[in-house]
């Protein structure tokens, strides 16, 4: 693989591995699976950072129990992943399976073998894209402080029931 890699995957690829900032993941790689009419590797790409936030963010409630959420995103990005190459977008995307799949056994567990959240890394196996990530990472600026745990939006802070 040896062409030029957007400029919105770049970002994501910083915010995941250098950031852990999953929720910046999310946004920029929303706009380029957009762009890119919906192409599933974009959309699984962006479900392995949604289901990473869900459980290092979210809590174990009768409302919202974090682990279940991690757990179906994470099965849903395995799904439109498994189709991919090897090596597809300049990354070990066998790798990156192993270790989401890693991810969910652990997390079917978890009620009986709880454990401490823990990032993935991507590995990028591409030359230039390596290379890109780095220029971008002089480029983008943290994302501080980083959005964590679940944050109603202003519309529904206004709203009271009678």
């Amino acid at each position: 693989m040896s062409h030029e890699f957007h400029p919105l995957y770049i970002a994501y690829l910083v915010y995941f591995n250098r950031d852990r900032d999953y929720f910046e993941c999310h946004e920029v790689l929303e706009e380029l699976w957009l762009e890119k009419d919906r192409e599933p590797v974009y959309k699984g790409l962006l479900q392995v950072a949604v289901g990473l936030f869900h459980f290092r963010n979210g809590t174990v409630n009768s409302m919202y129990n974090k682990r279940l959420g991690a757990i179906k995103m994470l099965n849903s990005s395995l799904h439109k992943l498994n189709a991919c190459s090897h090596h597809a977008l300049g990354i070990d995307m066998e790798r990156l399976l192993a270790d989401v799949r890693q991810y969910i056994a652990r997390l079917e567990r978890y009620e009986h073998e709880p454990f401490d959240f823990y990032p993935l890394d991507i590995c990028i196996t591409d030359p230039l894209l390596r290379k890109e990530v780095k220029a971008g990472c002089k480029k983008l600026a943290p994302h501080l402080p980083l959005r964590t745990g679940y944050e109603r939006g202003p519309k529904a802070k206004e709203w009271r029931p009678d």
